[in-house]
């Protein structure tokens, strides 16, 4: 099952197990759990701490449990955690066999001290790059809490209870047997849900913050490398961010970031986090800005009730996928409407999708769908399609893939529960038309974050922060970086140097501008 070379590397790992574990596996006469004993049998052959039976009763097969002997500490999959849940069979591998995760002390605390029994099931898909995190996070909890219990699966491989439970996109949680969320979470997310004080303590904590010399608005690419050049200047930087990574996150194959022929996207903010931790920086996470206040202590005022203050701001908010605001799409969005086909196609093997928008990411989106489910209808605006020639050319070869241009999407269609339709109308006759289907994906590009920006800086009708060549906004003390700008180009190198130049130009503003006074500052702390 696993070559010499992931052989030697997975041993090296298993060194680090300090527990006896043994892998439990629940199989029957098919394919898969032949596939999915040889890979067991494989680790187990490489430690003498890991051992294996295939004596399991799950109903699910195939299946298997990661269990520290003697204990009530239990990882499970269903399925065969290759592709990109590899790293995550890894980790539970050596978190089971006692080996310390990498987590905040006052996380595991948190997680300690959940009181209540929870049963967690995750269905991911092996190309979802978004997966892996959700998988993670709460097989760690489950480690940590022994009340905690989860289990992962394979989606694909379950389709008939993909199906009955309508799971239509993942990663898809369910807790206790209902939904409980959908799509990539992290476990402060989580424990968030879970436990009705975080929020409170979080904001508690947020506000006794000293201010920030700098803080970075976004922890995209373009806010890491504003953070780790302000960070190097010897100067108080803080970074706030929703998410940590941004839209990285959400990118399956890297292939242009200079020097790096190949990465991925969750792999390269995790990278971006390491290094800017390597600075000593405040890293903020999972509190949305809602507002700006300039000053000379200019505030960012955060959804759930915490302010964080500094002389100086770079906003690097980043961008989203835009949504093309028909009936049916909040409605039925998760249950048949996805944005991301590398990780929801998987659920649509066999059936009938669209593809809305003929750019790079709507023609890439649709030959990656062909080769997994039954057909796919593109859907283009505009007379005719935008992506580059050789990915038109592709297209055209594929056999089960339909072009649809002029034409305006007027509303996704389902039966209440999932989407079972789209309809178009024609432009050049104004004909419409009805296309039968299970999934409808969006690919239609992204619209800035700037919600919160509204009446404060210049924006452009588009939604961008207006800057000059350093960055500088409308507002003095207020740069901004990436793709919330007005900067052409919306790529990871492109935002890095920007973000270079806005924190270079920040902190040329705040050498040259007097600092306001100690009581100043103390009493805007105190509000």
């Amino acid at each position: 099952m696993l070559d010499a070379n992931i052989k030697t590397q997975l041993q090296a790992y298993l060194e680090k197990v300090t527990q006896p574990i043994t892998l439990v596996a629940s199989l029957d006469d098919g394919a898969k759990s032949a596939e999915l004993r040889s890979l067991l049998v494989d680790i187990a052959s490489l430690s003498d701490r890991v051992s294996f039976k295939e004596d399991g009763d799950d109903a699910r097969k195939p299946s298997f449990a990661i269990s520290r002997d003697g204990t009530d500490i239990a990882v499970r999959f269903a399925g065969i955690p290759m592709g990109h849940e590899f790293t995550s069979l890894i980790l539970a591998l050596l978190q089971v066999g006692g080996h310390p995760p990498k987590v905040e002390p006052e996380v595991i605390e948190q997680i300690r001290a959940l009181e209540g029994e929870f049963s967690f099931e995750t269905y991911f898909s092996l190309s979802c790059q978004n997966c892996p995190d959700v998988v993670q996070a709460l097989n760690l909890m489950s480690v940590i809490n022994p009340r905690i219990k989860h289990v992962a699966i394979d989606g694909a491989l379950f389709q008939q209870e993909v199906e009955s439970r309508q799971v239509m996109a993942v990663p898809s949680v369910f807790l206790n047997g209902s939904p409980f969320e959908q799509g990539r979470v992290t476990i402060e997310q989580i424990l968030k849900k879970l436990d009705s004080g975080a929020s409170a303590r979080a904001t508690e904590k947020i506000n006794a913050l000293a201010p920030y010399d700098m803080l970075i608005v976004g922890g995209g690419p373009a806010g890491a490398a504003a953070a780790i050049y302000a960070a190097r200047k010897g100067i108080r930087t803080g970074v706030v961010a929703e998410r940590f990574g941004g839209q990285v996150l959400d990118t399956l194959a890297i292939e242009n970031f200079i020097s790096v022929e190949h990465t991925e996207g969750p792999k390269l903010a995790a990278d971006l986090e390491r290094h800017v931790r390597s600075y000593g920086v405040d890293i903020i996470n999972e509190q949305r800005a809602e507002a700006l206040v300039p000053g000379d202590y200019s505030e960012i005022r955060l959804a759930d009730g915490g302010v964080l203050r500094a002389r100086a701001i770079v906003l690097a908010t980043g961008a989203r996928w835009r949504e093309i605001n028909v009936p049916g799409e909040q409605e039925y969005r998760n249950r048949g409407v996805a944005y991301c086909p590398h990780c929801d196609g998987p659920l649509f093997k066999g059936k009938r999708v669209a593809v809305i928008g003929g750019g790079n990411s709507g023609v890439e989106a649709a030959i990656d769908l062909a080769g997994i489910v039954e057909h796919v209808t593109l859907i283009e605006f505009a007379d005719q399609l935008r992506a580059d020639a050789v990915l038109q050319d592709k297209l055209a070869s594929l056999p089960n893939v339909r072009v649809v241009t002029s034409a305006q999407t007027t509303e996704i269609t389902g039966d209440g529960n999932k989407v079972n339709g789209l309809v178009y109308k024609d432009r050049a006759t104004g004909a419409s038309h009805t296309v039968e289907l299970a999934g409808v994906f969006v690919q239609i590009g992204l619209v800035p974050n700037t919600g919160f920006l509204k009446d404060t800086v210049e924006l452009t009708p588009y939604g961008e922060i207006v800057t000059n060549a350093r960055g500088e906004t409308s507002v003095p003390g207020v740069f901004a970086a990436g793709d919330v700008t007005t900067v052409p180009y919306k790529q990871i190198v492109v935002a890095m140097g920007e973000g270079t130049k806005a924190a270079l130009s920040a902190f040329d503003y705040l050498i040259r501008t007097p600092a306001p006074a100690l009581a100043e500052a103390a009493e805007a702390v105190a509000g």
